[in-house]
């Protein structure tokens, strides 16, 4: 590792919808003095809000601190950085514009941050989207507000669990617009970023990846549809002639049904509930959405604001935990990554020399 590696990582939480379930779950993920401890945890958000939820969920003792800036944040504390100015109320369990308002202003101060390089990693709570267009119309999801912040143009919506790691081609769509949106030259891109991630974040030489069929049963040979044999079916061709290890399309249902996902490293699905319905039922609240194809390192619990539940105490935080524990994973990955390339093994006649400290004869 490098000589950061004992450094605590400053990773900022944003809170997300202050209605939604985001807030509930902060204060019971960092009651536990474990996640305090791997790192230095600074929300976004305001500190009045933890304790109207603090006060409705009966919790007598939760211990914080406000800071200005994650310079001065704490290690072994939740630190708080308001950004909810004029914050006068919430309505808990409820959609409104408030609750839409206090998530942009908190994501927009995270994400300066992040840019000024003050975080290392980011974690973001749910928003509701209908919410916090009111007051930035053009948001259409954390992945691509991210994209823009740091001027990439692709970017990969990756869903990450130890069973199961699903990238999407096409994000937040309409299902009537699935298919005009697909092309040869997108599904590569994707399957290229999936590939790239599976590397560089997750430490897989050579992985393998399936794409997923659009229609059913993957088209049936033309019969249902011909997007699988000339987009997705060329894309395979495209990316095995760059040596990488693609296969399919294959027919989603028996796919999952018949475990074969078991068998590859990362998996590419055409659309949004494609790929996250199979998640969700196999990662259950263990499951992590990662931002792949970006320079600053973002994850975020894999559900949503989850109204119906909000303030009654039954939110589950293992969600939370596993993004934390991902931002985590994926920093210390990068800097290894970083190091090794830094201080490449000398070459000798028959490769890199993998003698180093050991003893000649």
């Amino acid at each position: 590792m490098n000589g950061q590696s004992n450094r605590k990582l400053r990773i900022g939480i944003t809170m997300g919808d202050v209605n939604g379930i985001g807030p509930e779950l902060i204060i019971k993920a960092f009651m536990d003095s474990r996640l305090r401890d791997i790192c230095i945890p600074i929300v976004y958000g305001s500190a009045r809000v933890i304790n109207i939820y603090r006060k409705v969920l009966r919790i007598n003792k939760f211990n914080y601190q406000t800071v200005q800036t994650p310079s001065q944040a704490h290690p072994g504390k939740l630190n708080i950085i308001e950004c909810l100015p004029g914050l006068e109320r919430i309505e808990i369990g409820k959609h409104s514009e408030l609750g839409g308002k206090a998530a942009i202003q908190a994501l927009q101060r995270a994400i300066a941050d992040a840019q000024h390089t003050e975080l290392d990693a980011l974690v973001t709570m749910p928003v509701d989207k209908a919410a916090l267009q009111m007051h930035e119309p053009s948001f259409m999801g954390h992945t691509e507000l991210l994209a823009k912040a740091f001027n990439v143009k692709e970017s990969l919506m990756l869903m990450v669990s130890d069973r199961l790691r699903v990238g999407l081609v096409t994000n937040h769509l309409p299902l009537a617009e699935v298919a005009r949106n697909l092309s040869v030259d997108r599904i590569v891109r994707k399957a290229k970023l999936l590939t790239s991630s599976l590397e560089n974040d997750f430490s897989l030489q050579q992985p393998m990846i399936a794409l997923l069929g659009l229609n059913p049963h993957a088209g049936d040979r033309g019969l249902i549809g011909t997007e699988d044999s000339e987009l997705i079916g060329k894309a395979v061709e495209l990316l095995k002639a760059e040596g990488i290890h693609a296969f399919g399309p294959y027919p989603s249902d028996g796919f999952f049904g018949s475990m074969t996902y078991q068998r590859f490293d990362g998996v590419l699905a055409m659309y949004h509930d494609q790929g996250l319905i199979p998640f969700k039922l196999l990662a259950g609240y263990e499951g992590t959405n990662f931002t792949a194809g970006i320079p600053f390192i973002r994850t975020s619990p894999d559900h949503g604001v989850a109204y119906d539940i909000a303030g009654k105490g039954t939110a589950d935080p293992g969600s939370l935990r596993q993004a934390l524990y991902l931002a985590i994973d994926v920093h210390e990955q990068r800097a290894l990554n970083a190091e090794l390339k830094a201080n490449p093994l000398p070459m000798t006649d028959t490769g890199p020399e993998r003698s180093r400290g050991r003893r000649k004869s």
